[in-house]
């Protein structure tokens, strides 16, 4: 398992009952999470939410403010800082778990040498931009979301990183790479955070499992000659890691060879245990 241990602004304190309870900061958030099937170890601690997030039947929910709260505040993960704030579909911005995965995408950049172009689609905040920026290179952020390319600039900018370090793109993935391709632009690092179902503006349906190898195996074609990796991250029910091997499998190591390491993601939880996050792909050159 991929773990991301890292954390100082961010504790999952406990666990149970299909919730998870962190603290985000100084500030402590209760939250669904449909696959924590047991019950709570430490329940005193419940107590201490600062916010609540209640389902409702009719799909999404609300949040109940058990005190007042910023509009928005800022965490850290080692050099990088990020805004987070409650929404209106649970999330805050920001996957913590992806924090492994930066971590070893730095390693990978520090690594390399040389002049390092990643291109980061369905890039959401920016967590992963930011972290790829930091160790070093260029980063093409690429989302069909306006709302969120937005807050990742603003990540970008609280945590001081240079803006000629990064192109913010608003488009659907797919077409933007096949444009890069047409044109000649190749990337030494692709990743991807592919949503489970979605329509395009068009009102195009996406299903992940009917277009994720599609999607891969041209992303395949804009890596450059000697790539340094490709990850897929999904938090899909039923994309089992080994899914995402044999899709990097077929799309990358045919091409170039390499290696694949696929993990379920992790955080500890501080009442014992870990909470599961999804899946990771990583393929990288041996």
């Amino acid at each position: 398992m991929f773990l991301a241990e890292g954390w100082k602004d961010y504790e999952v304190l406990d666990t149970g009952g299909g919730e998870k309870l962190e603290r985000w900061g100084d500030i402590t958030l209760q939250r669904p999470d449909p696959q924590v099937i047991w019950p709570r170890s430490e329940p005193e601690k419940w107590r201490l939410a600062d916010a609540v997030y209640h389902r409702s039947e009719r799909g999404g929910g609300d949040w109940e403010f058990r005190r007042s709260l910023p509009d928005r505040w800022a965490v850290q993960y080692r050099d990088l800082r990020f805004w987070v704030r409650p929404t209106g579909f649970k999330h805050t911005g920001l996957f913590p778990e992806q924090a492994a995965n930066w971590d070893w995408m730095d390693g990978l950049i520090r690594g390399a040498g040389r002049p390092v172009r990643v291109l980061n689609l369905f890039a959401y905040t920016g967590g992963a931009s930011l972290a790829c920026a930091s160790a070093g290179a260029h980063v093409t952020h690429v989302d069909a979301a306006k709302g969120m390319v937005l807050w990742a600039k603003e990540n970008r900018e609280l945590s001081g990183l240079k803006e000629t370090s990064f192109r913010f793109i608003v488009e659907d993935a797919l077409r933007f790479v096949q444009r890069e391709i047409r044109r000649g632009s190749l990337y030494d690092g692709i990743l991807m955070d592919p949503p489970s179902y979605g329509r395009g503006p068009s009102g195009e349906v996406w299903k992940l499992e009917n277009e994720l190898f599609g999607l891969v195996s041209t992303c395949a074609e804009a890596l450059s000659p000697e790539p340094l990796f490709f990850l897929i991250n999904s938090y899909t029910t039923g994309f089992q890691a080994s899914v995402l091997s044999n899709i990097l499998a077929k799309c990358v190591t045919s091409r170039f060879g390499g290696v694949i390491d696929s993990e379920e993601l992790g955080l500890p939880v501080t009442s014992g245990g870990v909470l599961p996050c999804g899946a990771s792909g990583r393929w990288f050159r041996a």
